[in-house]
């Protein structure tokens, strides 16, 4: 099995985290992407584990030096993954995570051919509004409508993705995102050993037949 790169993006509020988080804990062949970002950690965050955290002159200094797979800046910060964490979790061999935004999604599509993307759907737009301002009750009205205006801009760019799921119940898009990873998985381009099994199974094939025909 080739490892590849499985890109999540959904409006914020659509529920991309939770999807990836919920996929890195249940699977051993998944590993999340730790990005960088230049904004302050929250409690709890721990470097290198959370996120990297970047001052900004050291973020764009990177990003300069084409250290960013991708990048993008989002809510007054810049975020990006490096190549490095890209090259660590692939060299591995497990697939790479990236809950990450349409732009930085873009850059990646350009840059790599070994990407599968799933865009996630809230399941109405009533939905996605709950869920933004539940999870920030003291979310203004200006800030939940630049949030939603956002949503549309990258709601529009859902079909430039290979899946698009919506997320209505947790459980169900988690097992969606599931059986898309073990679909990619087996295609036949990523599986560095399928030549070797089919001549071997050919050569066992043409030995039987010619077995049968002495007999």
């Amino acid at each position: 099995m080739t490892p590849f790169l499985l890109l999540l993006s959904s409006p914020s509020g659509g529920g991309k985290t939770t999807v990836a988080r919920a996929l890195v804990v249940a699977r051993e062949d998944l590993e999340f992407s730790v990005s960088a970002t230049t904004r302050s950690p929250r409690e709890g965050e721990k470097d290198g584990v959370d996120y990297y955290f970047l001052s900004a002159d050291e973020f764009v200094r990177r990003r300069d030096a084409g250290d960013f797979l991708e990048w993008a800046e989002y809510g007054d910060a810049l975020y990006g993954t490096l190549y490095e964490e890209v090259d660590r979790v692939i060299g591995h061999g497990r697939h790479l995570i990236l809950d990450i935004e349409v732009q930085g999604a873009r850059q990646v599509r350009e840059h790599r051919d070994d990407v599968v993307s799933v865009f996630i759907l809230p399941p109405s737009a009533e939905t996605l509004v709950k869920r933004l301002v539940g999870r920030d009750d003291s979310m203004s009205p200006g800030k939940l409508r630049q949030r939603l205006l956002r949503a549309v801009e990258e709601i529009e760019e859902a079909l430039d993705y290979d899946y698009v799921l919506v997320n209505e119940d947790r459980t169900q898009v988690v097992s969606e995102v599931a059986a898309i990873i073990d679909s990619e998985s087996r295609r036949s381009d990523r599986n560095a050993s399928l030549q070797e099994d089919l001549d071997q199974l050919r050569h066992d094939l043409a030995a039987v037949a010619d077995e049968q025909a002495s007999d």
